[in-house]
């Protein structure tokens, strides 16, 4: 799992949003990510976060073990 796959993924189902995703112990297992989109707009921060499970999928079942999220609108 790299940072451009991430960001990527997040993109795919956020198209205008800024995502930066950071590998946080090098292992690739553990990523912070942070994502401003508009699309947060008027959602409360736990379906921020759901929006970005959402785009990873089955990707947190396995290869990506630990995520720490920060969300905002722009």
């Amino acid at each position: 799992m790299n940072a451009e796959e991430i960001e990527r993924l997040v993109k795919l189902h956020l198209p205008n949003a800024a995502v930066k995703a950071k590998d946080l112990t090098g292992t690739g297992d553990h990523w912070q990510l942070n994502v401003v989109a508009e699309e947060f707009r008027g959602k409360t921060l736990v379906q921020q976060h759901q929006m970005i499970y959402r785009a990873l999928g089955d990707l947190m079942k396995k290869e990506i073990h630990a995520l720490a999220l920060n969300t905002q609108e722009p």
